[in-house]
């Protein structure tokens, strides 16, 4: 039997594991991330879930200003198909006493109902293979009027992105911000926004690119910057599901 999507997705980023890649997203993507954090108004004592955390850099961005206030102690969560990752991730991770890591996917995600104050998911939304169930699913993880931040690099408006689809060995959804935004709504999500995030780390003349026919498509790609796709859950809560969460 042919393996299906996500174990095709989770062998891919395992060998990305093996290879370092979760230092390259670190170098690739941290100007963009923490100017996404900037705008998620994280407050010590939130439950945040890190979805597609890789080797876990941005959810120890996370567990620093969530860790302690007058609402308790705040907690991370980080989720990835890539056990490897979860591995790597636990280990740089050993200090911190308000970060789990889990092995699972998007298209159900290891934890209970009405849970997450905060969602963040940095450059991973566009692999999952059924993007409506993991909407499903943030929605109910997600607590009543929590807000989630998807941030993704690899989308129609910015079409130097597109230089690299068919360099990933695994399939991709390729939408546009208006079309993200339509899905977000089709999953009774409110207040939804998208902005653009420009990435202004220097590109130097002797960098060399795999992903982009030339650097100045890849400082073009950076100029326009990454999607920043931002909703919320209705006050509500969701009823646990008819299936068990593992």
């Amino acid at each position: 039997m042919s393996p299906s999507p996500e174990e095709k997705l989770q062998h891919e980023f395992n060998r990305w594991a093996q290879e370092g890649e979760g230092e390259k997203m670190e170098r690739h993507h941290l100007d963009i991330t923490e100017k996404t954090i900037g705008v998620m108004d994280l407050r010590p004592g939130e439950r945040v879930l890190d979805l597609g955390c890789g080797s876990g850099w941005a959810t120890r961005l996370l567990a620093r200003l969530v860790s302690d206030g007058p609402e308790g102690f705040g907690q991370v969560v980080g989720v990835d198909i890539s056990d490897e990752m979860i591995r790597q991730a636990r280990g740089a991770s050993k200090e911190f006493e308000n970060i789990l890591y889990v092995w699972g996917s998007a298209q159900q995600i290891p934890w209970e109902e009405n849970f997450f104050d905060k969602v963040l998911s940095v450059e991973s939304f566009y692999y999952y293979p059924d993007q409506d169930r993991a909407l499903a699913e943030l929605f109910r993880v997600m607590a009543p009027r929590g807000r989630m931040f998807i941030l993704i690099n690899l989308y129609k408006d910015n079409p130097y992105s597109l230089q690299w689809v068919d360099k990933l060995k695994v399939p991709v959804h390729v939408r546009s911000e208006a079309e993200y935004v339509e899905l977000l709504k089709k999953h009774a999500f409110e207040k939804v926004e998208a902005r653009r995030i420009p990435d202004d780390t220097p590109t130097p003349d002797d960098y060399v690119t795999k992903s982009f026919d030339s650097l100045e498509d890849l400082r073009a790609f950076k100029r326009i910057g990454a999607l920043l796709l931002m909703a919320s859950k209705p006050d509500l809560r969701t009823p646990a599901p008819g299936y068990t969460i593992y």
